[in-house]
């Protein structure tokens, strides 16, 4: 069964709990047959007129006795046995999210946000569902149905007993046809849920721009079409759940009907008394819930083993970048040089980097520019270790970069990208990401350093101000600052710009890089820009266009070529100078 054996780690785990649950379960099912049996007999004597008051009291108190020790039994392999659900899906997901931290950009680009949030809600859920109601579920089908098996032939009669489960075969057959349909439409039926959460999450952070446009009704209409179709997917498998009930209550009910016409007969002819008849459908009544169960646990189990291998298949991808064998350990960063580097995306037919070339020496400044789809965040993302790289093109210390492992690599980073992630928590906690028992001071000395101070005191609570969900609350020039100061504080070994200052005002701009320069001396520092003006005292700036280096040399070199970057440079001179 795949669902044991992808789950085996944890059954090897919690198998005592799991043993001790168990016990109780087929404990709590040998007892049951105890109070039938007792009102069987009460029935004969009162047919024979030999029931006393005091034994009356007595089998009162032992059923009541029974019913309260039956109780606790029950209620503690039930907080046993649902424990473990619990615990399973807590450690699933904190699987789950420990590995997708270790993925690189390709497998989210594979798996999309709506699908991961579908595997860490709806399927692990199933899974959990599976590991504790999906047990108890066998567990009272097999000891259940033994138990009284067992006791219809040893306490009432074998004949009886074949007569009544004479349909029940057909039950295997109904249940096996039923457990394969339930498990094709359960996958369907995640995979549109994950397509919902794809378009609502599409549509929450994508709300200014739909308002925009007018198109809201446009939006709510595909919304409801996704809608609908994760609706008519869920219709199709609660049609198929539905066909479990009947289907085993039918056929159980036929077994009563022969229970019941056989076993009168056999009383008329003295073969049975009539105690052993009710006994007989008593006991009949409880196998009810077994085959029941059974039904669940065949329905339960195909949608946990779907879920546990959507999940498996998450879990078989691997990172694309990983760390070596074996590592050399470099104490810091010194120069940085690529021989020939050429990249390629996973999927791709053609190269975004080709041939690049270039030395950095530590404390050095870098600057790359070019077009918009040049390469110069595809660069970045070389020393970052996002993608595999060619072996011994990216040296660090006059180690390849691939010898280094992925911990030091990144522990040397302060990298602000394009994009800025900020959690819906204070400005402080943004700013105190990457270095959490940052002091006050240190956090102020970031935000001085990312020219942000000003806009902190027009805030209504200062650092305390929460920004809301992915900064809301802040414009895209504050958005960038906070992200600059969050690199700021670990003060990097490298610290990489993609694009960091396209937001703010030239001023600010100017007021960064002075702040970058007296304080990062001797650090080393990449930035990625269209704004020229932010690499003019780069100590050394490469041109970049279809992935190859067209241009490169300081700023004064670069403007005596006479290339694209002074054509670039002029023209913003002039565009500042007209706006200012």
């Amino acid at each position: 069964m795949s669902f044991i054996g992808r789950l085996s780690w944890f059954f090897k785990e919690q198998w005592g709990r799991y043993v001790m649950a168990i016990v109780l379960m087929a404990t709590v099912n040998i007892l049951s047959i105890i109070p039938p049996k007792m009102i069987g007999n009460v029935i004969d004597q009162i047919r024979t007129g030999g029931l006393t008051q005091p034994e009356l009291y007595r089998n009162v108190l032992l059923l009541v006795g029974l019913a309260v020790f039956v109780y606790i039994m029950v209620y503690i392999w039930i907080t046993t046995l649902f424990g473990n659900s619990i615990l399973l899906e807590r450690l699933l997901r904190g699987r789950l999210l420990q590995h997708m931290t270790k993925m690189s950009p390709s497998f989210f680009q594979k798996n999309t946000t709506g699908e991961l949030m579908a595997l860490a809600t709806n399927d692990v859920l199933a899974i959990g569902q599976t590991a504790g109601y999906g047990v108890m579920t066998l567990v009272n089908t097999l000891v259940g149905t033994a138990v009284v098996l067992i006791t219809m032939v040893s306490l009432i009669s074998y004949k009886l007993m074949l007569a009544a489960l004479i349909p029940l075969p057909f039950l295997t057959f109904v249940i096996s046809i039923l457990g394969k349909q339930m498990r094709k439409r359960f996958v369907a039926a995640q995979g549109s849920f994950g397509k919902m959460n794809d378009h609502a999450l599409e549509s929450i952070s994508g709300m200014r721009v739909i308002r925009s446009y007018v198109q809201e009704e446009h939006d709510i209409n595909k919304f409801d079409e996704v809608t609908k179709d994760v609706m008519n997917k869920n219709m199709r498998v609660a049609a198929i759940n539905a066909l479990f009930h009947p289907s085993i209550s039918t056929i159980v009910g036929l077994s009563y009907t022969i229970g019941i016409g056989y076993g009168s007969y056999m009383v008329f002819h003295n073969q049975i008394s009539l105690g052993q008849l009710i006994s007989f459908n008593i006991y009949l009544g409880m196998l009810i819930w077994p085959m029941i169960a059974f039904g669940e646990f065949i329905n339960i189990l195909q949608r946990g083993t779907a879920s546990v291998d959507r999940l498996a298949v998450s879990f078989a991808q691997q990172a694309d970048v990983v760390d070596p064998v074996s590592t050399v350990d470099v104490e810091r960063p010194g120069r940085i040089e690529l021989k020939a580097l050429s990249f390629r995306y996973p999927g791709s037919q053609h190269d975004s980097l080709r041939n690049i070339s270039l030395q950095l020496e530590r404390g050095q400044t870098l600057g790359i520019v070019g077009r918009t789809g040049s390469g110069k965040s595809t660069l970045l993302k070389q020393l970052l270790r996002q993608y595999p790289i060619e072996p011994e093109k990216l040296f660090i210390s006059e180690v390849p970069l691939e010898q280094i492992s992925l911990a030091q690599v990144r522990g040397w980073m302060g990298y602000v990208p394009q994009e800025h992630l900020l959690l819906s928590k204070p400005i402080r906690d943004n700013i105190a990401l990457g270095k959490p028992e940052a002091t006050g001071a240190e956090i102020g000395k970031a935000v001085e350093m990312a020219s942000f101070t000003k806009d902190v005191e027009q805030l209504p609570e200062g650092l305390d101000t929460i920004v809301g969900e992915n900064g809301v609350m802040l414009s895209g020039g504050q958005k960038q600052r906070v992200s600059i100061a969050r690199a700021l504080l670990v003060d990097p070994e490298i610290l990489i710009l993609d694009d960091s200052l396209s937001a703010v005002d030239a001023r600010t701009e100017s007021a960064i890089l002075a702040n970058l320069r007296k304080e990062r001396s001797g650090k080393t520092t990449v930035i990625a820009t269209h704004r020229l003006s932010a690499v003019m005292h780069a100590d050394w700036t490469i041109v970049l266009d279809d992935g190859r280096i067209i241009e490169e040399g300081t700023h004064e070199q670069l403007m005596l070529f006479g290339g694209w970057y002074k054509e670039q440079f002029d023209r913003q001179q002039m565009e500042a100078s007209l706006t200012g």
